[in-house]
């Protein structure tokens, strides 16, 4: 679909165009990935934006990070949450930025595994209840709404959550059989469609990759497993009846394509 189509859709009455953004797991993000998503929201202009959950890693707050050794006081747990907390926010800002400057105002939240890591920890500690991940990234503040761990959107005829109901290598397929909905999700990290039809039609999964650091430097608990992640993100246009199309847009070593126009995220 070319510029001026996607401009003449943009005109249509009540069109919605999001970006969606899936695993960025700051501080643990891929810079020149994200860079390409800032510069597209620049292009594309959205008027709505959703994160796919698992915005940040929560290394601090991990259930495996002490699985052989006692957890330290608690003290010293909250220094290395507030200092995680601060570079999530820190990333986050970069999206929202983006999206001020160009009046994009609806903004959804969908928490992932490794957010929910910190409601885990507040459980653990009432008291300080300030480490919610809905709190501690402000999500009010920022103007998101929010939808709790394993949570469904809906948003036309597409359903978006984080991911990780269901598995196996052909997930997005176990998805599209099970759900009998379109359905968009993060978490595996890879790119991957399938699609199904039941009495009522085809329905579609997509399973979007991500945008953190693939290395394995910062995967270390692969424990050198290769893998098949890939950087993705994804432009979506509705239909006044609900019906949506889905761009996957991939980037390949930090660069991709918008509308034909090449983006290089590797440049300063």
């Amino acid at each position: 679909m070319n510029k001026l189509l996607f401009q003449g859709l943009e005109n249509m009455k009540g069109h919605k165009r999001a970006i969606v953004i899936p695993d960025v797991h700051f501080p643990l993000e891929h810079q020149p990935a994200i860079n390409c998503v800032i510069e597209a929201i620049k292009m594309v202009k959205p008027n709505r934006f959703v994160c796919l959950g698992d915005i940040g890693e929560w290394k601090s707050v991990s259930p495996f990070k002490y699985k052989r050794r006692r957890r330290p006081p608690l003290e010293y747990v909250i220094k290395e949450v507030e200092k995680e907390a601060e570079a999530v926010n820190k990333g986050l800002d970069q999206f929202d930025n983006a999206l001020k400057a160009v009046k994009c105002t609806e903004k959804h939240m969908i928490e992932g595994n490794h957010d929910n890591w910190l409601n885990f920890f507040v459980e653990e500690y009432p008291y300080i209840d300030k480490y919610l991940f809905k709190n501690i990234v402000n999500l009010k503040d920022r103007g998101y709404k929010y939808y709790p761990y394993g949570k469904f959107v809906k948003l036309g005829k597409l359903y978006m959550y984080h991911g990780g109901h269901y598995s196996t290598i052909n997930h997005t397929r176990q998805h599209a059989q099970n759900l009998g909905k379109n359905i968009l999700y993060g978490h595996t990290h890879d790119v991957q469609r399938s699609g199904v039809t039941h009495v009522d039609g085809a329905h579609h999964a997509f399973s979007l990759g991500c945008l953190k650091d693939m290395t394995a430097e910062a995967n270390l608990w692969l424990r050198g497993r290769t893998t098949n992640w890939a950087h993705a993100f994804a432009i979506i246009d509705w239909f006044s009846n609900g019906d949506f199309r889905l761009d996957v847009i991939d980037i390949t070593n930090g660069k991709t394509f918008v509308w034909g126009k090449e983006i290089n995220g590797n440049k300063e």
